[in-house]
């Protein structure tokens, strides 16, 4: 009877065993699918809500530093929130900074946005805007690069 004794102890510690290997390759099989589906752990970092990224009251949209409108890019001049209003709806602010245009150039490009783009009838804010834009944006004289003065070529071998 004492062998059948440490038979059955030896059998509940294979059992036990057993359940214990069993368990484990359960935990590893799910977190192996977990980490299939999704490799970066999204799950255990922290979820950054919207508000971090809302503006804060104490945040001000149309802050100017250093004469420049910070959200835009754009130089502050009167006119500047015109230009912000009715200018920044459809494109960036960075097409208005790029392009540097004389007085019948500023209003040719808003004319072919009224035809072709669907921009509303600025009225009397058309002055106003093309102003802001030709004292801002106006064409510049230098090109990309100063001329190349004071070289020495020299004839190339054969």
């Amino acid at each position: 009877m004492d062998k059948e004794k440490q038979f059955r102890q030896q059998v509940k510690k294979i059992y036990r065993f057993l359940i214990i290997v069993f368990a484990m390759v359960g935990i590893m099989t799910v977190a192996g699918i977990y980490l299939i589906s999704d490799p970066t752990l999204s799950a255990f970092k922290k979820v950054e809500t919207a508000s971090e990224y809302a503006i804060t009251p104490e945040e001000d949209e149309d802050k100017i530093e250093n004469g420049i409108h910070i959200r835009t890019g754009l130089v502050d001049a009167e006119g500047l929130m015109m230009v912000v209003n009715n200018c920044t709806n459809c494109h960036s602010s960075k097409l208005v900074i790029q392009n540097r245009m004389n007085k019948e150039r500023w209003i040719a490009t808003i004319r072919w946005m009224q035809e072709t783009q669907n921009l509303w009838d600025l009225g009397g804010n058309e002055e106003i805007i093309v102003n802001y834009l030709v004292a801002n944006y106006p064409p510049k004289k230098k090109g990309r690069r100063e001329i190349l003065t004071d070289i020495e070529w020299y004839d190339l071998q054969d």
